[in-house]
């Protein structure tokens, strides 16, 4: 097997791009599959493993070993998902401003603001959680809802965000009892 993408690779690079599609053939379903477990979505998938292989295509000059193009094309892969994944979690963020931007009229802000720094230091799936819930205003089951994730899951994710605020609020030496 090494050997066919090896030959479909030299071919590519020799001006022959329509071979392309053999090794396009011989990967694609494999690709989705991979990339569906990582995405958790079969569009998104597709739509991964398209830009996968447009970026193998597109690179194939710098596959320095042509009979290792699947691994490097799942390596190409693992990027392009990393990239998908990180472009939802900017997206969600951003919902969750406009959301929060939008209620500001009836929610004050804290004037905590060792407790908002605080907030702000926690890591993006905890702090996403913690501004859902108590700024928001959503409940364990609304955030479980909006986020698509087990509400076991939110409600662990919140508890391990209380510990993380307690340790950061206690090592910035206040002794300030917060209910969070």
């Amino acid at each position: 097997m090494s050997e066919n993408d090896k030959y479909y690779v030299g071919r590519c690079l020799d001006g022959h791009p329509d071979d392309f599609r053999h090794l396009v053939r011989r990967y694609q379903g494999i690709l989705l599959a991979n990339l569906a477990g990582k995405l958790g979505d079969k569009e998104r998938a597709e739509e991964a493993a398209q830009e996968a292989l447009v970026r193998a295509y597109f690179n194939m000059g710098k596959l320095k070993k042509p009979d290792s193009f699947f691994a490097w094309l799942l390596v190409i892969a693992d990027h392009v998902a990393k990239e998908h994944q990180r472009k939802e979690q900017i997206r969600r963020q951003r919902e969750i401003v406009r959301s929060f931007s939008e209620e500001s009229t009836t929610t004050e802000l804290s004037e905590d603001y060792v407790l908002e720094a605080a907030i702000a230091e926690l890591p993006d799936a905890y702090k996403e959680i913690i501004l859902l819930r108590y700024y928001g205003q959503r409940s364990c089951n609304q955030i479980s809802e909006q986020l698509d994730m087990p509400l076991g899951t939110v409600t662990k994710t919140l508890s391990r965000a209380y510990a993380m605020l307690r340790e950061s609020l206690q090592q910035q030496g206040r002794n300030k009892v917060y209910e969070v």
